[in-house]
């Protein structure tokens, strides 16, 4: 349905410290009935199997991407569906206990409209959890040549939500110290595509190191901005 412009997708997939990172941060939040938008080539996929999860759908509008994933399809406890099309593709009265879009919404030109589609297919206190690259001002060549229309602060993510209906769980940054190395990127070296050792460095070194510091900065910064948004109870 919609080919996908960037090349990264394989370089991250060794970016296993920042993975299991953010994947316990919003493990709370996944449970039950859960729909994965803009799973790629399936790199994140791993991250939603098993736990509380019953049944996963994995939602990618590219095709190709999709034949990837197969490849490296997970084992898991419990059914896991692959979709080529969007949320709009499915069925009308499906819903979901957890949306999740890691790395998908600054992809997408029109992020309120996606936005309030996930709202809807919430169910009745379900959350609708999104990871995006953190601060325009870091926008650089690599944002650029994998097609991000923006990067988001934490206000700019909150005016995407609506103002009724649900309530905000988390907003935060994470990866303060990978902050840094993306404030280098785009001052100094503006690379359109980093290369597997630097990603390897920044797993191995920066990611721990964030880890233990983005707490006692109160999750204050990072070049990270995750939201976990709560549908209110029927």
């Amino acid at each position: 349905m919609s080919a996908y412009i960037g090349n990264e997708l394989e370089i991250f997939l060794h970016a296993q410290n920042w993975k299991k990172y953010w994947a316990d941060f919003i493990s709370p939040y996944v449970r039950d009935e859960v729909a994965e938008v803009g799973s790629g080539i399936g790199a994140n996929t791993p991250m939603f199997c098993g736990g509380r999860v019953k049944n996963l759908i994995c939602i990618e509008p590219d095709g190709r991407l999709i034949e990837q994933a197969h490849l490296r399809k997970p084992s898991a406890p419990h059914p896991i569906e692959w979709i080529e099309g969007t949320l709009s593709s499915l069925d009308p009265a499906r819903s979901f206990d957890s949306l999740v879009y890691i790395d998908v919404l600054e992809h997408i030109e029109d992020d309120a409209a996606e936005v309030a589609r996930a709202v809807e297919r919430l169910k009745p206190g379900g959350h609708l959890i999104v990871l995006c690259p953190a601060h325009q001002w870091l926008y650089s060549p690599f944002d650029k040549a994998i097609g991000h229309y923006r990067r988001y602060s934490r206000d700019s993510m909150t005016a995407v939500f609506p103002k009724r209906g649900g309530e905000f769980v988390e907003r935060v940054y994470l990866d303060s110290i990978g902050m840094a190395a993306s404030l280098m990127n785009k001052a100094v070296m503006r690379q359109s595509m980093p290369n597997y050792g630097q990603i390897r460095l920044w797993d191995t070194w920066m990611v721990p190191l964030s880890k233990y510091i983005d707490p006692l900065l109160g999750r204050n910064f990072g070049k990270t901005v995750v939201f976990v948004w709560r549908k209110n109870d029927a």
